[in-house]
């Protein structure tokens, strides 16, 4: 139930950073599982980065740790997306996904998958809600 809509995208040198950003609309947000992913030119959808505060768990893809960080804003209900040190294998559209409930750090799916929520590239399929995506663009 809801609507996410991202936000942030935009055309940066390599070496740039830009923030992201996912509002939530409706009931989606709440007790959620949420996070990011995006699609390259040529690859394939991948998970970038989830969160779950109330349990300090995390999920960044090995691309991006240490450059990247998700961070949320409860009374606004929208995740964030922080990159920086851009490389042009960072381009792509980033797309906000939610879906299922979250529970003591694991994720519920519509059809009783439950995994943690820091495996957050096995929930790709599962996930109900997604934003239509912003253009990340990284070039010299």
């Amino acid at each position: 139930q809801g609507q996410l809509m991202e936000s942030g995208g935009g055309s940066v040198q390599p070496g740039g950073s830009l923030r992201l950003a996912c509002a939530a609309f409706g009931s989606i947000y709440d007790d959620h599982c949420m996070g990011w992913f995006r699609l390259a030119p040529g690859k394939e959808r991948e998970a970038v980065a989830s969160l779950y505060t109330s349990r300090g768990r995390m999920y960044y893809s090995d691309s991006v740790k240490g450059r990247f960080t998700i961070s949320q804003d409860n009374d606004k209900k929208t995740l964030f997306l922080m990159m920086t040190n851009l490389n042009i294998d960072d381009a792509g559209m980033y797309f906000c996904a939610a879906g299922g409930t979250t529970s003591d750090g694991y994720c519920t799916t519509h059809d009783g998958y439950r995994t943690d929520v820091r495996n957050w590239a096995l929930l790709r399929a599962r996930l109900d809600t997604w934003g239509p995506g912003t253009r990340v663009d990284v070039s010299a």
